[in-house]
């Protein structure tokens, strides 16, 4: 299967979210997050993600995961990552009860497109201090594509993962699982990383965003938002509309897209330190924000 039949599929199939210029959303990807061990790439930014998704949740966003938000690769099970991170998925449980809270599966996480395994692993936990059963993620579904449809000028904002494009991650993903399970694993604590991943080579990422550009051009300039390369990309009105929201994982950072009052934002938090020597965590613009009707469809 070619990756343009992929991509036609998962647009095709997507979810459709209604939204308006009173919507406000949040997009992360790529927070690969781990069991706490020495190979978690998450753990090191879980609290500036956790004072993020904090904010957003007070502020009325709704959050929109855009695929490898649970690194199943290097871990076989979910539990391990859950206890290394509970105050998180916690968190994510508040815009779950909400109506707020929408998944998109990736190639790290891509077990999720099973929802027999979703409702098993994720509906509920085990709480060792009561033991009981707690709720957790009760009736969620991940998706392989939302498209944001506009109430009024039905606009269409395609999200996906990006792996469509990237034929070893999707077609042999469980080839890339078991290499990374018993190899990139434990050469990654020696600071080796994995040559299939887009994100840590270059010549593939081109070539993942290179597809995908040629399918927007196909189906008349679609506003594209991915994530799996962990490159952000920020177009400006007139250039193929494919956005990038970056990763959760870059060193003492991560990046995100906002959309929010008909607005398209790319940002960054990172921690910065104040004039009294004092750490804090800040929110940077990186790129927008830019009206989305700027990005029209020729």
């Amino acid at each position: 299967m070619s990756s343009r039949t992929r991509l036609n599929r998962a647009y095709k199939e997507a979810k459709i979210l209604l939204f308006d210029d009173t919507s406000k959303f949040i997009l992360f990807s790529d927070c690969h997050r781990g069991d706490n061990s020495f190979a978690d790439d998450f753990a090191n930014n879980r609290n500036i993600y956790f004072h993020a998704l904090t904010h957003y949740f007070k502020d009325g966003f709704s959050y929109i995961e855009l695929g490898d938000g649970d690194e199943l690769w290097e871990n076989v099970h979910f539990e391990p990552i859950f206890e290394a991170h509970k105050n998180v998925y916690k968190l994510l449980r508040k815009f779950h009860l909400q109506r707020r809270l929408h998944m998109i599966w990736g190639n790290h996480d891509m077990v999720y497109k099973d929802p027999d395994y979703v409702e098993k692993h994720l509906s509920s936990y085990f709480e060792p201090i009561d033991e009981s059963d707690k709720e957790l993620f009760a009736g969620i579904t991940y998706q392989e594509a939302i498209v944001l449809k506009h109430r009024e000028t039905s606009q269409e904002i395609c999200l996906l993962h990006g792996h469509q494009a990237d034929n070893w991650n999707y077609t042999f993903w469980r080839w890339g699982r078991f290499l990374v399970r018993v190899l990139w694993k434990p050469l990654q604590v020696w600071g080796i990383a994995d040559p299939t991943s887009p994100a840590k080579n270059y010549k593939e990422l081109i070539r993942v965003e290179k597809r995908i550009k040629r399918w927007i051009l196909e189906n008349n300039l679609l506003i594209t938002v991915m994530g799996h390369t962990h490159r952000p990309r920020f177009p400006e009105p007139g250039d193929i509309p494919l956005f990038n929201d970056g990763s959760c994982v870059h060193p003492r950072s991560i990046t995100g897209i906002e959309i929010e009052n008909g607005l398209i934002s790319l940002i960054k938090w990172q921690i910065a330190t104040k004039d009294d020597g004092t750490l804090q965590i800040v929110r940077i613009l990186l790129e927008g924000p830019q009206k989305l009707a700027d990005y029209k469809l020729e």
